[in-house]
């Protein structure tokens, strides 16, 4: 990068807000994704008008700008593969305004959605997507990607709950989406078009989201399985009951071996796992739900189900099995692959059962976990990233388990995107108009394919 387009970006936010120090472009050479390439500069912007001059500059100078949140992407969509400005967001903090009364909250793109979740508590409000992150990632980052998480089942994913949007554009305009009515059909849906799109259309720089009221009383319960298919047949038939659980997850069996290794919670060691919890507004309404739950899991043979004693802590210790899986799992081997894919809830049994069989088929380690109210499961493959035939092995694996995948119906991701690491598999799911048409889009709003470039398999 020249001295001068430095100098230009130190003039636009300030020496304090520019780095070009080998330590912080290192840093930001990585998300939380096996993926790495460094950036020639970073800078913190604290404004809309500073994000739109770096733009302008970045569009004159035909320098690439990687838009970023907290970093914790798990496809590479934080890493500026092409090198270029990293346009690191998190000074851009504020929460500009709680308005209850018509259900809202006007929030800047770098407040961390735990911030949000404290914010709203005292008046008995929530966000409802609840990702895994929560305590690090940005807001932005979870519309930029449509996070979701294990509220799922019931309360659906952040694009539920984008009500509009302030977003820079790649030549430095400004747009704004949406308005902050409940109902609203004028003209195209501009801001969906941007939930989910991966900082590949534009920059956003405010967002307002619909907020719900929180439901003051929840009830967990626990059950295992010796069998998948016993398992698979629970989650569809507490799917279509009536009853919708405001969380249903699941835990395998590689997953329930490394929890016991590396923790005292001494769990059974079965097929699959699955934790369920209902929430309501009274005790009766809320216990009514989870009785018919365990109704069904009892139904379909749960060798064991335990209604957690709220009084005791019983549910934190319940949901400490399926939160820490992901931590345990990291000290199996030097490298993490965390896939991310749906299924149509009845092929969870399938889809689980051939994960199983793809780790003996390719000598690899698969341990699963997933919001099984909607169908996302997380197939985490562990290996040594130094190794070359296993780095070969988790390739070939990762090809069948996406090709699986769309052959029953799924997707190849229910909430971390694209970005880098699925750029291989779009073909599977996409078919070639449906690749023209978002190539196309990229082209309209990015004609010189500066923001954001070489993600989501947009590249002519």
């Amino acid at each position: 990068m020249e001295r001068r387009v430095k100098k230009a970006l130190k003039e636009i936010v300030g020496e304090e807000n520019f780095t070009d120090a080998l330590i912080d472009l290192i840093a930001y050479s990585k998300d939380a994704s096996e993926h790495s390439h460094r950036p020639d500069a970073a800078v913190w912007p604290i404004t809309r008008d500073q994000v739109s001059d770096i733009m302008k500059l970045a569009t004159r100078e035909k320098i690439v700008v990687v838009p970023r949140g907290a970093g914790t992407s798990l496809a590479g969509l934080a890493v500026p593969e092409y090198g270029g400005i990293i346009l690191d967001l998190g000074r851009m903090d504020k929460i500009i305004d709680i308005n209850i009364e018509d259900r809202l909250v006007v929030v800047q793109p770098g407040v961390i959605y735990s911030e949000l979740d404290r914010a709203l508590s005292p008046h008995g409000f929530f966000f409802p997507p609840d990702p895994a992150s929560g305590t690090v990632c940005t807001l932005g980052g979870n519309v930029a990607t449509n996070a979701g998480g294990i509220k799922g089942a019931k309360y659906g994913t952040t694009k539920d709950y984008v009500m509009a949007l302030e977003v820079v554009l790649p030549d430095g305009r400004v747009l704004h989406t949406g308005s902050k009515c409940m109902k609203s059909v004028s003209g195209y849906d501009l801001t969906k078009l941007f939930v989910g799109s991966e900082g590949t259309l534009g920059i956003i720089t405010e967002i307002t989201f619909k907020v719900n009221p929180k439901p003051p009383v929840i009830s967990t319960a626990m059950a295992t399985f010796e069998t998948l298919e016993d398992g698979g047949r629970a989650i569809s038939e507490i799917m279509y009951s009536g009853i919708i659980p405001s969380a249903l997850e699941l835990v395998d069996r590689q997953s329930l071996v490394a929890i016991n290794q590396n923790t005292d919670l001494e769990l059974p060691e079965v097929e699959i796992m699955l934790v369920a919890e209902t929430d309501g507004y009274t005790k009766e309404e809320t216990e009514f739900q989870m009785k018919k739950i365990m109704e069904i899991f009892h139904e379909n043979n749960a060798t064991t189900v335990k209604h957690a004693d709220e009084s005791k802590g019983g549910a934190a210790a319940l949901w400490t099995a399926r939160k820490s899986a992901y931590g345990v799992v990291a000290r199996f081997n030097n490298n993490l692959v965390v896939e991310d894919l749906a299924v149509p809830m009845s092929k969870i049994p399938q889809m689980l059962r051939f994960i199983s069989d793809l780790a003996k088929k390719h000598d690899l380690l698969i341990p699963t976990v997933g919001h099984a109210g909607d169908g996302n499961l997380h197939p985490v493959m562990c290996f040594d990233g130094t190794d070359p035939d296993q780095v070969i092995r988790v390739e070939e694996a990762s090809e069948e388990l996406f090709k699986k995948v769309i052959t029953l119906g799924g997707t190849l991701t229910g909430e971390h995107g694209i970005g880098l690491a699925k750029i291989p598999f779009m073909g599977l799911e996409h078919d070639e108009t449906s690749m023209d048409v978002m190539r196309s889009l990229k082209q309209l709003f990015d004609p010189n394919n500066i923001l954001n470039p070489g993600k989501m398999g947009l590249e002519a």
